[in-house]
């Protein structure tokens, strides 16, 4: 049975479908957890948003089943079985056990198989930060006689540096453009979906290099979101975070393109995507998947490379970054343009401004014959 929505916030239906299906997962994780933790799952409902939510309950769960599997300070056969005094016995030595060994590496049996699975220090880090929410929390709610946090191990992550931040280049932008303008590059197979899809892709990719969008702002994005008359549009960031954004005449022109000449006409698509911007040929809203192999496609002809090692939706986003910040703007502007939480993030992107230094030292001539700081003198 589907189910209606009776949506009285200023969100569109699609947005609060998608939180309240992320809701739904939470609370069917929840029920698989202890009981005695429900004071906690009150907690993360207030404090994070429901991503963050569901991961670190995914992170509490994967734990607590962990504690079963290897009775350790319990002999409950399932994790909602185990107590809160068993919970007690838990020291800050056995969470970097966990975390720094078996999380590391392990095994499970899948479909008949076996798996093996890997986690870096940042899918670490998150795992000890999921669990640190938990145990201080449940110190201070007085269920737990002392905070353990203080003794778990440090992870160290590595910062990324600006050699390693992947994007294209300004001529592979434009011969992406080139391509889903023109077909270049395409097998006989592809530029069959391109004849349909062709306007589409083209108002896809130049949204990504003109905004820096994420993946999941671009898909939820409706026609609803857009209003001309005003050059403006909204997304929905991360946390829930409503935020409008200009539109240029370029991105103007490309989606109205779109919408007259090659989107299925709203007499032709059910009620949950008739205002479903991007759509698919089977006339349903795109898939992540779907837009990022959309995407992996026309980086990889761009840069010359097989399919596979086609560029990710995120790489456009550094792509546009890099962009901005070459053309002139400042890291402030472009860390509110991205919607950056630490501008230091942004900062990356700065530095990887091929041979900066070089130019402003070049520029930087103190005993130019002609010139001091590049201001002609007046002799």
């Amino acid at each position: 049975m589907s189910t209606k929505i009776h949506n009285k916030s200023s969100k569109p239906d699609n947005i609060v479908a998608r939180d309240n299906g992320i809701i739904d997962e939470c609370e069917a994780i929840e029920s698989a957890l202890p009981k005695f933790m429900r004071d906690y799952f009150i907690f993360l409902k207030g404090s994070v948003a429901v991503t963050t939510r569901r991961a670190y309950l995914q992170d509490i769960l994967f734990f607590c089943n962990y504690l079963v599997e290897t009775d350790l300070y319990t002999n409950a056969e399932k994790a909602s079985d185990i107590t809160i005094d068993e919970f007690k016995e838990i020291t800050s030595r056995d969470i970097n056990l966990f975390i720094g060994d078996y999380c590391n590496r392990y095994y499970k049996n899948i479909n008949d198989g076996r798996v093996l699975f890997e986690n870096n220090n940042r899918s670490l880090s998150r795992k000890k930060s999921s669990l640190s929410t938990l145990f201080k929390f449940m110190f201070r709610n007085e269920q737990l006689p002392s905070d353990i946090t203080g003794g778990f191990n440090p992870i160290k992550l590595q910062k990324t540096q600006p050699d390693a931040i992947k994007r294209l280049e300004i001529d592979e932008v434009a011969m992406m453009l080139d391509t889903v303008q023109n077909g270049t590059g395409l097998t006989d197979k592809e530029k069959g979906y391109w004849l349909k899809t062709r306007l589409r892709d083209k108002a896809i990719l130049v949204l990504f290099v003109t905004y820096g969008l994420r993946l999941s702002e671009l898909r939820e994005l409706n026609i609803s979101s857009f209003n001309f008359s005003r050059g403006v549009f909204v997304i929905y960031r991360k946390r829930g975070k409503e935020v409008q954004m200009p539109i240029n005449d370029a991105c103007e022109k490309v989606i109205l393109d779109y919408i007259e000449n090659e989107r299925a006409k709203n007499d032709e698509l059910d009620n949950e995507n008739e205002d479903a911007l991007f759509l698919s040929l089977q006339k349903k809203r795109m898939t992540t998947r779907s837009i990022r192999d959309l995407v992996k496609k026309y980086t990889s002809i761009a840069m010359g490379t097989s399919r596979s090692h086609g560029y990710s939706p995120h790489k456009l986003r550094a792509t546009a970054a890099t962009s901005m910040i070459e053309t002139g703007f400042s890291i402030y502007d472009v860390q509110n343009l991205l919607d950056h939480d630490n501008v230091t993030t942004t900062q990356l992107y700065s530095a990887h401004r091929k041979n900066s230094k070089r130019e402003i030292v070049k520029n930087f001539d103190w005993l130019d014959e002609d010139s001091v700081l590049g201001v002609k003198r007046n002799d």
